[in-house]
């Protein structure tokens, strides 16, 4: 893999184009709630059809509707408990895609589930597997399923969504630090054997503290107020997700409060 120099950008230097997703197909996991929500619609919004997957129907509706009546393309709808998903769910699905578009231009993984703090000395073993499957289990099938996808689209992109304890785990954190750890090991082993032959980048990117669902149970004295909204943080992830993104891949990426894209 090419080693390259740190990377800085001040996000308020760089603007997306009105177009910059025109025509895109884009996968996006956990699109019901928080960031993966708001980046659905923000794709949509810059001209991504965008697949919709997530749990809730409800919530996934939701997201649907926003799109549409925004005049955006019309999103499709996915329902999957990745908990609870076989290996044969991702095929249906890649097979659907197949079908219906022929490509995918982009994959953001980005659905999570906390689990619990608690010492590892007490960790449910049914816990563990569950944020296991979810977090690391789930893009791993995910995106094996969905890798002649990505290679038909010729300059496609797949997108981790991280975090800090990922990358330094802390006390109590268990499944969830050692999955989102897992899945840094996996961004990089994909950049890495996909950075010659083909046109698919592959990174991740720590958006910091965010005010969502998550974060209210991993913090729930914390007031949410200070923190930024979802919103707030979507630019680094559609500077990597767009045709700058070509010139990243195999990199763990940070955006920081002071909108600085640092990796």
């Amino acid at each position: 893999m090419t080693v390259e120099s740190e990377f800085n950008l001040a996000l308020h230097d760089w603007q997306p184009a009105p177009d910059l997703f025109a025509d895109r197909v884009m996968l996006i996991t956990g699109a019901g709630d928080g960031i993966g929500r708001e980046l659905a619609r923000q794709c949509a919004g810059h001209g991504a059809t965008v697949i919709l997957l997530g749990r809730t129907v409800r919530k996934l509706e939701s997201v649907y509707d926003e799109i549409v009546a925004a005049g955006a393309p019309e999103p499709v709808i996915h329902p999957m408990d990745l908990a609870g998903a076989q290996p044969e769910d991702y095929i249906t699905l890649a097979d659907a895609l197949a079908e219906q578009f022929g490509r995918l231009d982009a994959l953001v993984h980005n659905a999570a589930m906390l689990g619990s703090l608690t010492p590892i000395t007490h960790y449910p073993g049914e816990r563990w597997y569950q944020v296991m499957q979810t977090n690391l289990h789930a893009p791993f099938l995910l995106s094996q399923a969905c890798l002649g996808l990505l290679n038909a689209a010729g300059e496609a992109r797949m997108l981790f969504v991280a975090d800090e304890v990922g990358r330094r785990a802390r006390a109590y954190w268990g499944a969830y630090a050692a999955s989102k750890a897992g899945l840094e090991a996996l961004m990089q082993t994909l950049a890495a054997e996909l950075e010659t032959n083909t046109g698919i980048r592959v990174n991740s990117l720590d958006p910091g503290a965010v005010r969502t669902r998550l974060r209210t149970q991993a913090y729930p004295g914390e007031d949410p107020n200070p923190l930024p909204l979802p919103a707030d943080v979507i630019d680094g992830f559609l500077y990597l997700l767009g045709p700058d993104g070509q010139a990243h891949t195999g990199r763990q990426f940070t955006r920081t409060p002071e909108g600085r894209l640092i990796g």
